[in-house]
This record gives structure tokens, C-alpha cells and sequence, in this order.
């Protein structure tokens, strides 16, 4: 019998990623959990749908007994068995984030007997967690360096409030991770500015990406690399609601990516838009660390599991990221060692665990 493990949803962050990253750590280590005061820091505590939906998806996966699932349940048990399945389908509902969903699955799929297909639907650009085409444009790209290698594709994009992107996700399974190093910052190779945007006026995205474009240009002295995805509304891959965003990637000289955006929302100028993500991504580089805090956050787990020491730098040591340090040390048998304050630009340090399929 495996000891179940009690784990208080309100420690540190407070927030639905201390359920998604237990839930994938539970079902990777076979480990039965117990989750209390989900999201107890938050106005609305409990369970809301995307937060069901990211469970279901490990559920699904892994054939597990889960007690608690309902919208506003403050405790769940969840109970893993094997990975038993690999062409799923799954409604996040609305606009829940697509990109929260595959943050508590990826770390599953990365050791699964073999490839898993995923079909997602739901919100694929949501305020609250990074875009869909970060996930596709930095954390894959970055993730290879460990040896985890899957493919993304956005069918749909999914705005606020109906959401109805859709989103194919194919992962192709590692026997351990190698560990990584984002520590040095040899030089800008690229800055690519992408803007996208349905349903509005060309000018929208166009003033986006000229605010972003002339902060980059005057502030770092490089010249940006500007991509548009526009969409007038008649497509057949049309998004079912007005939005637009943007993202700013940078690459290094070694190739690793980080990035900044920001999105879109109604009352909220273009340029304003453009400056926000121009102005973090700006911080980054003037900082010289090559990890964004998003990157520092998701690639906590992967430290922890990996087979060696793995060490990384970014501009600012964000709550989500000490959380998920606390939270992993719970589960496996590492150590991190954090430089820097919160808030601060720092990084961190671990000896993973090794972890095999």
C-alpha cells in the first residue's frame, strides 16, 4: 500500500498550479494525493472548470480514481494507475487555458510507454497563463535540451469569452531527461515580434507591433523581425470571438528562447499593448539572464526529474516558481538552491532525481 500523500493547496502561490503540478507528479510517481484548500487564496475559491479539466486530462491518462471532482470542491484524492491512454480528446470548456491543461500534463506524456496524441480544446490565449504559441515557440524548444521532444499545432485560436481553439499536441516519450544549464546569456542571435489578431481592424495589430518594434529598436538597438497572423473572421479556422496578442521571442547565440507578451483586451490601446511585452522583454535582456519567469516556473519539474545537475538564471524569481519548488520537494528526493529574492532576477540550482520510465 502506497502512502498517501497530504498536500495543502493554499501553501505559497495558493493558486490552481499547486493542483496541476501535484496531479503530474502524483500520476508520474504512482503516488495517491491528497489535495485540501484548493486555491484557498484566490477570491473564488476551489475547483473552476479548467482547473476539472486539467485533472480529467491526467485522470484520463493514466486510468486514476479521483474523488472531488465537482466545480468549487475544495479537496480532491486522486489515485493514479499506468498511462493506459494515447489519443485523447478533451474540451477545456469556454476559454479555460489550454496551455494550464498541457502544464499538468506534459510531464506525463514526457514518460509514456509511447506517442501520446492529444486534441485540445478551449482558450488557447487567457490572461492568466501564458499563450498557446508559447508554449509551441519557447518552452518545447527549450524542453528539447533535455531530451523531451513533442509538436504543437493551433488549429483554432480560443479568445474570451467562447473559447473554441482548438489544438493538437503529439509527445514523444524520453527513458530520462537530461538535465540543462540556462545560465549564460552569450548575445541576442534574433528578436522576433509576432503579433496576431482576428476580427479587427488591420491597424490594431499594426500599431502593436510598431510600439513594440520602436521600443526594441531605440532601447537595445536591434531590429526586430516582425511576423503577423491576421484574420478577418470568414476563415474556416476563424476564431469565434474578436482578440489579439503578441509575443516577443527572443533567441540566443547557443539558441536557447525566452520570451514576453501580452494580450489584447477591449479599452486597452494597441500601443499599450506592444510597450508591456516590449518593456519586460527589454528588463530580460537588460538583465542578461536567458530564462523569462514563465520558463523559470515551468521548467521547475523537469529539474527535479532529470538525471544530473541542472542549473538556471532568470530576470525575476516569481512566487509560481518557489511554490513549485517546495511543492516538488514534497515529492522526490532533491534540493534546490535559490539565488536571488523574490521579485529579483536570480535562479536556481538542482541535483535532480534521475527519474526513468
Amino acid at each position: 500500500m502506497v502512502e498517501l500523500l497530504e498536500i495543502d493547496g493554499s501553501m505559497g502561490e495558493g493558486g490552481g498550479q499547486v493542483l496541476r503540478t501535484a496531479v503530474a507528479l502524483s500520476a508520474l510517481l504512482k503516488k495517491p494525493i491528497k489535495v485540501f484548500n484548493i486555491r484557498a487564496k484566490r477570491s473564488n475559491p476551489g475547483l473552476r472548470p479548467q482547473h476539472l479539466a486539467a485533472v480529467k486530462a491526467v485522470a484520463n491518462l493514466t486510468g486514476a480514481r479521483v474523488e472531488g471532482l465537482e466545480v468549487g470542491s475544495k479537496q480532491i484524492l486522486f489515485d493514479p494507475d499506468e498511462i493506459r491512454a494515447f489519443n485523447i480528446e478533451l474540451d477545456v470548456g469556454t476559454a479555460g487555458s489550454i496551455s494550464l491543461v498541457l502544464q499538468a500534463m506534459m510531464p506525463v506524456l514526457a514518460f509514456s510507454p509511447r506517442e501520446v496524441k492529444l486534441v485540445l480544446k478551449g482558450g488557447t490565449d487567457n490572461p492568466k497563463a501564458p499563450p498557446i504559441d508559447y508554449i509551441k515557440e519557447v518552452l518545447l524548444k527549450d524542453l528539447s535540451l533535455t531530451g523531451y521532444s513533442a509538436e504543437l499545432k493551433v488549429e483554432r485560436r480560443g479568445f474570451y469569452p467562447r473559447g473554441g481553439g482548438v489544438v493538437h499536441f503529439e509527445s514523444k516519450p524520453v527513458g530520462c531527461l537530461k538535465p540543462f544549464d540556462i545560465t549564460d546569456f552569450p548575445g541576442l542571435k534574433k528578436v522576433k515580434v509576432f503579433v496576431y489578431s482576428s476580427r479587427l481592424p488591420m491597424h490594431v495589430a499594426e500599431r502593436i507591433a510598431d510600439s513594440a518594434s520602436s521600443k526594441i529598436r531605440s532601447m537595445l538597438k536591434v531590429e526586430p523581425v516582425v511576423e503577423y497572423e491576421i484574420m478577418r473572421g470568414d476563415e474556416h479556422n476563424a476564431p469565434l470571438d474578436p482578440g489579439c496578442g503578441i509575443l516577443i521571442i527572443g533567441t540566443l547565440e547557443n539558441n536557447v528562447v525566452f520570451a514576453s507578451n501580452a494580450l489584447g483586451e477591449r479599452g486597452k490601446p494597441s500601443e499599450k499593448v506592444g510597450s508591456e511585452a516590449a518593456l519586460e522583454f527589454i528588463r530580460q535582456v537588460e538583465h542578461k539572464t536567458p530564462a523569462d519567469k514563465n520558463l523559470a516556473d515551468q521548467l521547475v519539474v523537469y529539474a527535479a526529474l532529470a538525471n544530473g545537475i541542472s542549473s538556471l538564471r532568470t530576470h525575476e524569481i516569481t512566487l509560481h516558481t518557489l511554490t513549485t519548488i517546495k511543492l516538488v520537494e514534497l515529492f522526490l528526493p532533491v534540493k534546490f538552491e535559490v539565488q536571488g529574492r523574490l521579485g529579483s532576477p536570480g535562479g536556481y540550482r538542482a541535483s535532480g532525481a534521475g527519474f526513468r520510465r
